[in-house]
């Protein structure tokens, strides 16, 4: 049977599916180069077209400039500008519906996949994993955990490439305009992303904790809905209101933790993304009125510097959601590496209409045994009643005739 690791069970899910995260991922990367023009045509207009500044562009939107007639042209008809604009603006909101449509539909085959394969492998695991599980924990793997997985693979990574590309252009750009500034911009990256990973680890084990009361609270409240009536005639309502409220206190104490790590989180990434954009605000005003940085300079790297900031946070953010997204691929990890029931090599069918025979047959759960030499033959045909308190074997006894349990070897005989 195939061993899966986190990565490798992520690509298997992803399997039929992965085209339409690559077309969106494309979108992404279409939507971010037209983000990127917008700064430069601004830049220009303010320094070249409106003020006397030579044109800083690379060759080839030099020598369109000069097609339709210059700089000169483009002075008495600011409409031409004001249309790229929108075309541009009109091309973003195109390719930005195409990530949408395509990372959704993705999103969705996805969770259908895993829910489809996880339903399938449950369905053929022997009886004695499932005596071993919690139903309502194996329900909260088979819920929340695959829809903790869609999220991460739908919101975060498809936007790895989006957030590498924009901030690597836009430090490209904004060091080309005025390396000084660029390097307090640059500065904040490594810490942002730094305090990312040391709350990495922090979030991970709160999740984890979180998740699993989860799944013991989904268990609680499954046995009591499934048992209401032996709930109901044996008196028990209050031990079990009491049961599940203590699980819930605890649960939601587990979740109230991480939120004051995910506060403590986010409050640090927005003191840093205040004190960046204060910064560039402050010594761009400077460099302009000392004439070493030109106002539509001073423009195009405000905006730059917007967009380096949210995908710089987006980074943190996806590694805090990777903690809560790996825990989530492991606990559905341990189900499908769990060993599926097979047929023994040459299997064979017994005959269904012989006599059913016991033969000084011990087995226990435990080291304590609850079957103890017992030996009985029930001829062909006939009915045979089995009669006992709770807890001495009736139940195990058609379990082993069942096979959901299999008989250790010198443990007796059991023929049809």
């Amino acid at each position: 049977m195939k061993k899966y690791t986190k990565v490798s069970l992520v690509l298997e899910f992803l399997k039929g599916n992965l085209y339409l995260f690559i077309i969106s991922i494309f979108s992404a990367l279409a939507v971010t180069g037209l983000e990127m023009l917008s700064p430069q045509l601004i830049r220009t207009t303010v320094d070249s077209v409106i003020g006397n500044e030579p044109i800083e562009l690379p060759k080839v939107f030099v020598s369109l400039v000069h097609s339709i007639g210059g700089v000169e042209y483009l002075r008495k008809h600011l409409w031409v500008i004001a249309i790229t604009i929108v075309i541009i603006a009109f091309l973003s909101a195109l390719f930005r519906y195409t990530f949408n449509l395509f990372n959704t539909k993705g999103a969705e085959a996805l969770v259908k996949t895993m829910r489809d394969r996880l339903f399938s492998h449950i369905q053929r695991l022997p009886f004695s994993w499932h005596m071993k599980n919690q139903t309502g924990d194996i329900i909260q793997r088979c819920t929340s955990d695959v829809e903790m997985i869609k999220n991460f693979v739908s919101e975060q990574l498809t936007s790895v490439f989006r957030i590498v590309i924009l901030i690597s252009m836009s430090l490209v750009f904004m060091f080309s305009m005025n390396t000084k500034l660029a390097m307090v911009a640059a500065f904040f990256i490594p810490i942002i992303v730094g305090y990312s990973f040391y709350f990495h680890s922090n979030i991970r084990d709160s999740f984890m904790k979180c998740d699993e009361n989860e799944g013991v609270l989904s268990t609680i409240a499954q046995e009591n809905l499934t048992g209401v009536r032996v709930v109901r005639a044996f008196g028990r309502e209050k031990y079990e209101k009491d049961r599940f409220e203590k699980q819930n206190q605890f649960y939601t104490n587990a979740w109230m933790e991480l939120c004051k790590f995910l506060a403590m989180f986010w409050s640090v990434g927005d003191l840093f993304s205040g004190l960046q954009l204060m910064l560039m605000v402050i010594l761009g005003s400077v460099f302009c009125v000392n004439g070493n940085m030109t106002a539509g300079e001073f423009i195009a790297f405000i905006s730059y510097n917007t967009m380096l900031t949210g995908p710089v946070r987006q980074l943190g953010r996806m590694i805090s959601e990777m903690s809560k997204a790996g825990v989530s691929v492991e606990r559905l990890c341990y189900i499908m590496n769990s060993e599926t029931e097979k047929d023994k090599y040459n299997a064979v069918a017994p005959d269904m209409h012989g006599d059913i025979e016991f033969k000084n047959v011990t087995f226990g759960y435990g080291d304590i045994p609850v079957l103890k030499d017992v030996s009985f033959k029930i001829p062909a045909g006939t009915t045979f009643g089995i009669l006992g308190s709770t807890g001495s074997g009736k139940s195990t006894l058609m379990y082993l005739l069942n096979r959901l349990y299999d008989l250790p070897e010198k443990n007796g005989t059991i023929t049809i």
